[in-house]
């Protein structure tokens, strides 16, 4: 058994992730795109910026052919998840947008591809931990229309928790789905039962014996920004719950009131 730091943190995630031979490993396993890249860069923001919202990329590396985001997300009960899902669509649009510099030619010269990790949100289909939004042509029946350079942007959400729960997901696939998810509680019972070397580099990266003081401090603020954004949440819905039953605002009122999302709202007794 070894002792690893949890994948949940963003810090821990970021150095996980960021050396190149892991970082297109994971991504070759799930795209089955092979990147030619001299380096990850994490944190990754545009300047001058894409839209209103400053966008930072967990990791972002690309090469002649193809731009690759990967995210990671411990969604709890903060929003629920359609919340989650169009900001990180939103962050697979900014990417996009930023390679178009004239309007006289619109053409991407890189495929998109944002890989979106959830270390806690369960899967809005059961047994299902993959999920994929594309930019295919198709029929209204939806059939793909194969069309020479046409669009194979995507964005693939994977849902780590309930590892076995997907019957459909490759055993490449299914391995880094298992790690991730095996990494949560901080133990590694057995790392040989992963055939992959790159994870038993993984484990070896984010290993507690090689965690640093800084990263340690870095886990810690992580650790109270969450209690304090659990805090805020109940205030938020404590406050529409009580604007509801006053009955002077619509669901929609009080939604950008307390800045949560409608479904939510709607959702309070």
């Amino acid at each position: 058994m070894i002792k690893v730091e949890s994948l949940k943190y963003d810090t821990i995630f970021k150095k996980a992730f960021r050396p190149k031979d892991i970082f297109t490993g994971l991504v070759e396993d799930f795209t089955g795109v092979h990147l030619e890249i001299d380096e990850v860069e994490n944190d990754k923001v545009f300047t001058p910026p894409i839209g209103k919202v400053k966008v930072h990329f967990d990791l972002f590396a690309e090469d002649k052919k193809n731009r690759v985001i990967v995210e990671a997300q411990h969604a709890t009960n903060k929003m629920p998840l359609v919340g989650y899902l169009d900001r990180f669509f939103y962050y697979h649009a900014a990417a996009l947008i930023e390679m178009i510099h004239s309007s006289q030619n619109y053409r991407f010269p890189k495929i998109v591809l944002t890989l979106v990790f959830f270390t806690e949100k369960k899967s809005p289909k059961p047994d299902h931990n993959i999920l994929v939004q594309d930019s295919e042509i198709r029929t209204l029946k939806g059939e793909v229309v194969d069309i020479v350079g046409g669009f194979k942007h995507k964005v693939i959400f994977v849902f780590t928790t309930d590892p076995l729960a997907d019957l459909e997901v490759p055993k490449p696939c299914l391995e880094w789905i298992e790690a991730i998810n095996d990494t949560l509680d901080g133990d590694i019972f057995d790392e040989t039962n992963y055939e992959n070397p790159l994870i038993q580099r993984l484990f070896e990266t984010i290993s507690v014996e090689k965690t640093t003081s800084k990263e340690k401090a870095k886990m810690k603020v992580e650790l109270k920004q969450e209690e304090i954004d659990q805090i805020l949440l109940e205030n938020c819905r404590e406050i529409a719950a009580n604007l509801k039953q006053q009955g002077k605002l619509t669901e929609d009122e009080i939604a950008n009131v307390v800045n949560l999302p409608l479904e939510e709202v709607q959702a309070l007794d």
